[in-house]
């Protein structure tokens, strides 16, 4: 089965940072915790959130008066979302080009460096081992 895509907006990454790091928690706390950061009102951080549920981004429950939210998905699917949204729209699905890009930054650590060698070098074996079928062009 195909995993969903996840869309986030500036804003809805923003909103999802402060409930990743504080979840479960209200709309005021969330507004409170990037008031500094944004000078959002608590209307628009309730309306970010109220919508955010409607995408699946969050859900939301009561207890008593108060509405907690907390996140619908973890930061690994959004992140992988990002990404393959960049590597389709920016590079044409095209992994090396995007791969290179990201490495003529000039802000990979040696350290970064060998972690990719090894996670490339897990993934050379894991390929010969269960080899996949390949599609003619």
């Amino acid at each position: 089965m195909k995993k969903p895509i996840i869309e986030l907006t500036e804003a809805e990454w923003t909103i999802i940072k402060a409930v990743w790091a504080a979840e479960p928690c209200s709309a005021p706390d969330i507004q409170e915790k990037l008031r500094s950061k944004t000078a959002w009102t608590y209307s628009t951080v309730r309306t970010l959130m109220d919508r955010m549920v409607a995408k699946g981004l969050l859900s939301a429950g009561k207890v008593r008066h108060l509405t907690l939210f907390r996140s619908a998905v973890t930061r690994e699917q959004a992140q992988r979302s990002e990404l393959l949204y960049a590597l389709k729209h920016a590079f044409n699905g095209a992994l090396t080009p995007m791969v290179q890009c990201l490495l003529d930054t000039g802000e990979v650590s040696a350290r970064e460096l060998a972690q990719l060698e090894a996670l490339i070098k897990a993934r050379k074996k894991s390929a010969s081992a269960n080899p996949r079928d390949t599609h003619p062009d």
